[in-house]
């Protein structure tokens, strides 16, 4: 199949700003949900280190053994279209339900790396900070938390790269994000050559942005030597 090059980028250069516009829909979303899952993976890992942890271990079972689509579909159909607040109604966009979809999964996973942080801590540290007459908040403060961080890092990094990928799911519950763009593009311009060249593109734009953080993580792994 032959493709007529110069029509093909003409029509991807004037698509291109509402590409790029979209993709940064595809950011907001992955960086507020992994805000809302980190937040909420940190206190959820904090329970389920303490003797009544049941329920955040269930937590973290559910949620990171939950299909992401399954899950923004879920949370798409369960909240409103609109909150009722006094006499007025506020607008409740399906990019937040998307998110909040997304961060349940997130929150699970950053729950299990804290876990997972935690654990690696050797058990002489404890023992040394007990022998210094800390109290359980100092030991965390001052000790744990510091070295849990660090150790937590790269794995969050991955983390938020594979959420980013996962807003591509976004388009199929209504979110005007890159894939929804390039959908209407293709529809639009109605050439073969162009669908075939808008959706490579769309793969630039995602590796783009995922591969320098796939590198970052890898280089900070090997500067603290975690693994």
């Amino acid at each position: 199949m032959a493709i007529d090059t110069f029509p093909v980028l003409s029509a991807l250069l004037q698509w291109s700003p509402a590409l790029v516009a979209g993709f940064g829909q595809n950011i907001l979303i992955s960086v507020v949900a992994i805000a809302i899952g980190s937040a909420l993976g940190l206190l959820i890992g904090a329970l389920a280190l303490s003797p009544v942890g049941v329920v955040a271990r269930v937590w973290v079972q559910v949620f990171r053994n939950a299909p992401w689509l399954v899950l923004i579909y879920f949370t798409t159909y369960v909240f409103p279209f609109e909150i009722h607040i006094g006499s007025s109604y506020v607008s409740f966009p399906d990019w937040v339900k998307v998110t909040i979809g997304l961060a349940l999964p997130a929150s699970a996973n950053v729950a299990e790396i804290f876990r997972g942080a935690i654990g690696s801590i050797p058990s002489t540290q404890w023992e040394a900070a007990r022998s210094l007459a800390f109290n359980r908040g100092q030991l965390f403060r001052s000790i744990i938390l510091p070295q849990c961080f660090k150790r937590m890092l790269p794995p969050w990094m991955n983390l938020y790269a594979v959420v980013t990928m996962g807003t591509a799911l976004a388009s199929l519950v209504g979110v005007h994000d890159v894939i929804d763009t390039a959908q209407i593009a293709s529809n639009t311009v109605n050439m073969t050559g162009f669908t075939v060249v808008i959706y490579l593109s769309l793969l630039v734009l995602f590796f783009a942005y995922c591969y320098p953080i796939s590198r970052l993580t890898q280089h900070l792994e090997r500067r603290y030597a975690f693994y």
